[in-house]
């Protein structure tokens, strides 16, 4: 998707078995998990307030809500540094016939579906802010207090960041130190302009190039098209926090302190984060309930990508996989 719920999976902040790692060449069978949902997508609209600013929220799931149905399990999906939340995850591309939103299937398979534009972002509040993790993170708490009211729900899963609450995790297309990092130091080469600028430009062609950076050919030429038809009428800047931080602050992420089950994919040519730097961070994991999964084919935009469908179903088995039963006699 964009370099980001990917860059640090863009908020990939405070926040499997075996030494659950491996490299996946095609799409596992589906979970047996609760029964995918009936009937039409159904979509709303929602405003949460961290003071004066104004989040936008969306919310997909397959039916509208019906007074006394039981809750289904939320997947709350955050967006990344260079793109807004619903042209990151339920983008439609034209002619291409074949399914891009995230939530749209994830809505089908039973989940509800929420997503949010950070500050400075998409249909949210712009203000004189930089957006950065630490402002990413008061975004979050915010916006699961509006979700857990119109739900019931009061623990989510987390895809790209955590703001408390979480049931499971999955970061993907992140980064822990940086170090041998491609992209990121390419990046430093900005980082003066990051620390004196709040907001950075964003044009077509960096957004076509968030597919092409690592390993042209990993996505259809179309989806950066439809992508940038989506995203530009916000702008033509975004904010520079998230990659100040990722220049010149990391690590913002103790993997000691995550305690929720952690499923952690990369693509096996992003240039955001090594393998051995991913590597590391898995292994300092507490949770037993964590895995390492490595897309084979994929680049940075693993959601958009031609690999999007194993993406979905690594996401969804982990999400609906057995809790770890940690009793013993």
């Amino acid at each position: 998707m964009d370099d980001a719920a990917h860059d640090l999976s863009r908020r990939s902040l405070i926040k499997g078995a075996g030494l659950g790692l491996g490299l996946l060449a095609a799409a596992p069978a589906p979970a047996a998990g609760h029964p995918a949902a009936s009937g039409p997508i159904w979509s709303a609209e929602y405003w949460a307030k961290k003071g004066d600013v104004s989040l936008n929220l969306f919310r997909k799931r397959a039916g509208r809500p019906q007074a006394g149905e039981p809750p289904r399990p939320v997947l709350f999906l955050v967006h990344g540094s260079s793109i807004s939340a619903r042209p990151s995850f339920d983008l439609a591309v034209p002619g291409s016939g074949t399914e891009y939103s995230l939530m749209n299937v994830f809505g089908a398979w039973g989940f509800d579906v929420w997503t949010l534009d950070h500050e400075g972002y998409g249909r949210s509040s712009r203000t004189d802010g930089n957006s950065d993790i630490a402002s990413g993170v008061e975004d979050l708490k915010a916006a699961v207090e509006v979700v857990a009211r119109a739900t019931g729900r009061t623990r989510l899963h987390f895809y790209g960041g955590s703001s408390g609450r979480v049931d499971r995790l999955i970061l993907e297309a992140f980064t822990f130190t940086g170090k041998g990092s491609p992209t990121l130091t390419k990046r430093r080469e900005g980082l003066e302009y990051f620390r004196t600028h709040h907001r950075r430009p964003r044009d077509r062609d960096m957004i076509r190039s968030i597919f092409t950076r690592d390993k042209p050919g990993t996505s259809d030429p179309a989806v950066a098209e439809a992508l940038a038809d989506a995203e530009l009428p916000f702008g033509d800047s975004i904010p520079t926090g998230t990659y100040l931080d990722m220049t010149a602050n990391l690590p913002v992420v103790d993997p000691a302190r995550v305690q929720a089950p952690v499923l952690l994919v990369r693509g096996e040519h992003d240039g955001i984060a090594t393998e051995e730097d991913l590597l590391d961070f898995y292994r300092r994991l507490p949770n037993a309930d964590r895995q390492f999964v490595v897309l084979a084919g994929a680049s940075h935009a693993v959601a958009l990508g031609h690999t999007r469908n194993q993406l979905w179903h690594v996401m969804r088995a982990f999400l609906e996989m057995p809790a770890r039963d940690t009793h013993t006699s």
